[in-house]
């Protein structure tokens, strides 16, 4: 016996006695989409919000986005390169696909920016993304974290479905709270009712 199989018997014994064999561990469901390696396939349900990111550390050290309309509200020492920088942004609401879920996409990279820029012109074939689905193709080309390539590509126009579109509505998702640093996702109508009483 060498010393790989020794290894690989020692890790199926440990593994098996403390968690089931092929055990994976849940991931929370996000509020916004991240676009994981290969096909994120989606479909917008919103007209998009624009503007410019920055990132900054709350109270506890815990880095959060700032999100402003125009690149001139973006304090000095955020202008520039770096994790850091500051970066132009879109934001909408997505239904993601994969996932089946009701999300927001926050778009930084002009590579996808201009893969949707490309279909939305083009009014004869494509026009709106609320009229068919997209695919965003992640594919890592290096090592490193930002070694990342993605294409955008359009699946032929066809109606929403009709029950992802009364669920998307009655979430009432209010993108502009982006820019207050708010949650979107937070029904302020029922918030309100809640507190009259």
């Amino acid at each position: 016996m060498n010393d790989k199989t020794m290894k690989k018997d020692v890790d199926e014994a440990l593994a098996g006695d403390f968690l089931p064999k092929n055990y994976e561990r849940p991931e929370k469901p996000s509020k916004y989409m991240k676009l994981k390696e290969g096909k994120n396939p989606f479909r917008v349900m919103s007209s998009a919000i624009v503007g410019w990111v920055y990132w900054t550390n709350d109270d506890k050290g815990k880095r959060k986005p700032v999100r402003v309309r125009t690149e001139d509200e973006v304090p000095k020492e955020f202008h520039g390169t770096g994790r850091n920088g500051v970066k132009h942004f879109w934001a909408f609401v997505v239904y993601n696909i994969a996932d089946e879920m009701i999300q927001i996409l926050e778009v930084t990279q002009n590579s996808i920016m201009i893969g949707i820029e490309t279909y939305t012109k083009d009014k004869e074939n494509w026009g709106s993304p609320k009229n068919y689905d997209l695919v965003i193709n992640r594919v890592k080309t290096g090592s490193r974290d930002m070694d990342v390539d993605y294409f955008v590509s359009g699946i032929p126009p066809k109606p929403v479905d009709e029950g992802i579109k009364v669920f998307y509505e009655a979430m009432k998702i209010d993108l502009e709270a982006l820019y207050k640093g708010e949650d979107p996702f937070e029904d302020k109508e029922a918030k309100d009712e809640t507190s009259v009483r």
